[in-house]
């Protein structure tokens, strides 16, 4: 099994490209979804934010409002920068665990949805592969303002914030332009699915676990004998 990292750009169209490879019956890894569960009360992320960011960002249930804190971080850079050091190593454990478990299902690969992997560029040397999910800036601005309700100095705030899809492109193994309509992208990804399905690269994965494995049994089997004896 080797692993995959797809990212986008706000509102590029990430999430339909994802839902695309689900339908292909692809293991997708949702980093957003372990970033909320890993910030649930009683959790050790959720009491460090706290502590940093205080009670207001709370809602009335004691759980962290989102909103509230997205609105901070976007608006100050070095406290965003605080709150990843928070989330981000808690956010890679959970998704360890999960590699783990789609690599005993026998997976060939394994999607990991990460929205800022070319930003923090510390995942992407462990992927075989990396997919941007692509659209022209005046789409991505277009779609935001539609989507979130926002004027246009905020959603050109919001995507200023990121790294400009442009150099994301640069950047990635495989790219996906979304700028069109659904039924190119759909086929795009059927495509470049088939390709990853049809590669060899997961066999050499495979065969360094297994010959691992077989290391580790063959010295627990020495020790038992010896012990035995």
């Amino acid at each position: 099994m080797f692993l995959v990292g797809l990212s986008g750009g706000i509102a590029s169209g990430k999430s339909t490209v994802v839902a695309v490879f689900r339908e292909l019956g692809c293991a997708v890894i949702d980093a957003d979804v372990i970033a909320r569960q890993v910030v649930q009360p009683h959790f050790l992320a959720y009491q460090q934010i706290v502590h940093y960011f205080g009670t207001e960002i709370l809602l009335e249930s004691g759980e962290i409002n989102r909103e509230a804190l997205g609105n901070i971080i976007f608006s100050h850079p070095e406290k965003r920068q605080v709150l990843n050091s928070i989330t981000h190593p808690e956010i890679q454990k959970e998704m360890l665990k999960q590699i783990f478990k789609y690599f005993v299902l026998g997976y060939r690969y394994v999607i990991l949805d990460i929205p800022l992997l070319f930003e923090t560029n510390k995942l992407t040397k462990f992927m075989k592969h990396t997919i941007l999910v692509y659209c022209d800036p005046q789409t991505q601005l277009s779609r935001l303002m539609k989507r979130n309700g926002l004027s246009q100095s905020e959603a050109e705030a919001r995507i200023a914030s990121q790294l400009p899809l442009d150099e994301k492109r640069k950047l990635a193994t495989h790219v996906i332009d979304n700028s069109r309509d659904w039924e190119s992208t759909w086929r795009h990804v059927l495509k470049l699915h088939g390709q990853l399905e049809d590669s060899l690269d997961f066999l050499l994965v495979r065969l360094a676990a297994v010959t691992a494995l077989a290391g580790i049994g063959g010295a627990v089997c020495f020790l038992l004998r010896h012990f035995v004896s």
